[in-house]
C-alpha cells in the first residue's frame, strides 16, 4: 500500500513541476532585470510549495508560531532536519530569505535550477575557500535585511533526534549581531525517512516557530558554545512538541 501510495505522491508531484516549471522560468526571465536580489522568484517559489504540500493526500500539516518573525527583521533562521519534506514545509513559512545548501544539491536537475534562479547561496562543505565565501555572501544578505535560511545539523537526521549543531549559522548571528529565529519541524522523518523513497502515511507533521532570541541574550560570543545552547533549546523544545501531541 504504501508502494502504490508513494507513486501517487511522485506522480503529483512531478506533474507539478512539468505544469509550474516553465512559468517559474517565465517570471524568472522577466524580473531578471531589475530583481537583483530575486525576491520575486522566491515568493513564487514559496507559494508553490505551500500549493504542492495542499495537493499531497497522504499528511497533514499544523504551523504554529509564524507570526513570531518580526517583518522587517533580519534573522538567522535556523531548523532541524528530519527528512527532504523540510524543505517544502519550511517555504510554506513564507519567510523572506535565502536557503543555504550544499553544493550537491544545485546539481540536481530541477531542484538545482530553481536555487540558482532564486540566487540561494552554495556552499561545498568540503571546502575551506566556499565556506568563507558563503559566510561572506550571507552576512551581505543580512546587512541588506534579507534573512538566512540553514539546517545547523548540515544533513538529514537519521532517528528523528536533533544532531550536533555546526558554528556557521551561530557565527553569522554573532557577526552580523541579529536574532536566530528556531524553527521546529517533527512527522517529517516517519514519513520520508533518510535515503528513503517510498512514503508513508496517516502522519501529521507540526512545524513550531519559537521565540526570536536577540543578541542581548545569546550569553556567550562563541559560537561552539552559542551553537549547543541553541541544541539543548530546541531538544528540549522538541519533546515537549512530542509529548503534547503524544496520545492520551
Amino acid at each position: 500500500m504504501d508502494i502504490f501510495k508513494s507513486l501517487i505522491v511522485w506522480y503529483i508531484g512531478i506533474c507539478f513541476v512539468i505544469v509550474t516549471f516553465p512559468l517559474t522560468f517565465i517570471i524568472w526571465l522577466l524580473a531578471l532585470p531589475f530583481d537583483k536580489e530575486r525576491v520575486i522568484i522566491h515568493w513564487f517559489l514559496m507559494y508553490q510549495s505551500s500549493l504542492l504540500s495542499c495537493l499531497i493526500p497522504i499528511w497533514t500539516s499544523h504551523i504554529e508560531g509564524r507570526e513570531k518573525a518580526v517583518k522587517g527583521t533580519a534573522y538567522v533562521i535556523i531548523s532541524n532536519h528530519q527528512s527532504l519534506l523540510d524543505i517544502l514545509l519550511i517555504n510554506c513559512l513564507r519567510y523572506k530569505f535565502k536557503w543555504i545548501s550544499k553544493i550537491e544539491n544545485f546539481n540536481v536537475p530541477v531542484i538545482g535550477w530553481y536555487l540558482r534562479m532564486a540566487d540561494y547561496i552554495v556552499v561545498d562543505r568540503q571546502n575551506e575557500e566556499s565556506k568563507t565565501e558563503m559566510l561572506e555572501k550571507s552576512y551581505n544578505c543580512l546587512k541588506k535585511g534579507i534573512s538566512i535560511m540553514i539546517y545547523p545539523e548540515g544533513t538529514r537526521s537519521p532517528d528523528k533526534e536533533i544532531g550536533f549543531f555546526k558554528r556557521g549559522a551561530f557565527q553569522l548571528a554573532l557577526q552580523a549581531h541579529v536574532p536566530i529565529l528556531p524553527v521546529l519541524i517533527d512527522g517529517t522523518g516517519g514519513i520520508l525517512p533518510k535515503h528513503g523513497l517510498i512514503f508513508g502515511s496517516g502522519h501529521h507533521i507540526r512545524i513550531r516557530v519559537l521565540d526570536p532570541i536577540y543578541p542581548p541574550a545569546f550569553g556567550t560570543d562563541t559560537p561552539e558554545n552559542l551553537a549547543l545552547k541553541l541544541s539543548l533549546l530546541m531538544t528540549s523544545r522538541l519533546n515537549e512538541l512530542r509529548v503534547q501531541n503524544s496520545p492520551r
